[in-house]
């Protein structure tokens, strides 16, 4: 009986080794190679420190998550988030560098949930120089002198109808109209000969497909709304890839961005594939109107809590008509230069991460 409870004991003493030796290695994640992390910690095992990351704050403040560890550790910490073993860095020179290396020294990982939701054959996904190529090919969306001066003169009409009517109808989101407004100009621009109601859809679905999702995991509304953008996600993709089938087995050009990805796919050395033509055409869908529409909203936000800046925008914009000689027509392109040289405006920076494999 003795001999069975000594087993019992070595038993035990054995699970208290492994899990102690796998909660130290937790604690203390070693890198590829010889290089060293960044201070930090990796919170609890499996998750981590997710459920401060998703702590809610204030929207024009710096989350209690980043000033406590930039107090602790620096502009540069190691952290795990949503299972994922991440490098967080807070320094703008860092954040540059990174990019501007083009993954040459860092390889780009993301969580599994953002693979998921985003697609696996995302461009943004891959090794390599992919933002050199797909600057080049976004370029030809909105970057020729012709496109700026139509982009422009239509944005300019459009947002004046659009405002106008939003107008009559009183008080109204403004981030949800500036949404509405970018998703149902941007579509058409890049794929240009759907069917009125096959374009009406995609811009419902881009419309869904959206970053509020990235919410706290632990939250069930979060769930509800992960399903409807990926069920969003995949009728779009749906209505894409049909578009994209019957173009390439056409001879017509319609000179729209599908028109320039399937030229772009054509050449030597392309990143860019059907799958990850549709994927860059979903993410522009909603990644433009999500940022803009915010960026919108806060612009408006400060200007009206801030009479001086207003006050200097109204000058100039009173000096630009009377430059005129006509007094009527909308902004123009050489005018919107100069107003976007103003000092009126501010600029914003961001946070970067990055993740490493384990």
């Amino acid at each position: 009986m003795s001999f069975m409870w000594n087993v019992v004991y070595v038993i035990i003493a054995l699970v208290v080794v492994k899990i102690s030796q796998w909660l130290w290695q937790w604690s203390n994640p070693n890198s590829k190679g010889s290089g060293k992390l960044p201070p930090g910690s990796m919170g609890f095992p499996i998750v981590g420190e997710t459920f401060e990351f998703f702590r809610s704050s204030g929207l024009l403040e710096i989350p209690p998550f980043f000033q406590k560890r930039m107090l602790r550790y620096g502009p540069l910490f190691r952290t795990n988030i949503l299972g994922s073993r991440t490098v967080i860095s807070t320094d703008a020179d860092v954040i540059y560098e990174i990019f501007r290396q083009e993954n040459q020294s860092f390889i780009q990982s993301y969580p599994d949930i953002f693979v998921k939701v985003l697609g696996k054959d995302n461009v943004f996904f891959k090794t390599g120089d992919i933002h050199r190529h797909i600057k080049h090919a976004t370029m030809h969306l909105i970057g020729s002198e012709g496109l700026k001066r139509k982009l422009i003169g239509f944005m300019n009409r459009t947002t004046r109808e659009h405002l106008r009517w939003k107008a009559t109808q009183g008080a109204f989101n403004l981030r949800h109209a500036a949404s509405n407004l970018i998703v149902s100009y941007i579509t058409p621009q890049m794929i240009s000969n759907l069917k009125p109601e096959t374009q009406e859809k995609l811009i419902d679905h881009f419309k869904t497909f959206n970053i509020e999702w990235f919410q706290s995991p632990f939250a069930l509304s979060t769930w509800k709304t992960v399903y409807k953008v990926l069920t969003a996600r995949k009728e779009a993709v749906k209505i894409i890839n049909e578009a994209l089938e019957k173009r390439k087995d056409s001879i017509e050009k319609q000179g729209d961005f599908l028109d320039t990805l399937l030229e772009e796919m054509k050449k030597e050395g392309s990143i860019f594939y059907k799958e990850s033509i549709v994927s860059l055409l979903l993410n522009i869908g909603f990644v433009s109107r999500d940022s803009t529409s915010y960026a919108t909203a806060l612009t408006v936000n400060f200007i009206s809590k801030n009479p001086r800046v207003l006050t200097e925008l109204k000058r100039e914009h009173e000096a630009i008509v009377q430059k005129r000689d006509d007094k009527e027509p909308g902004l123009s392109w050489e005018e919107y230069k100069t107003a976007c040289l103003s000092p009126a405006w501010l600029s914003t920076s961001r946070f970067g991460w990055q993740t490493w494999e384990p």
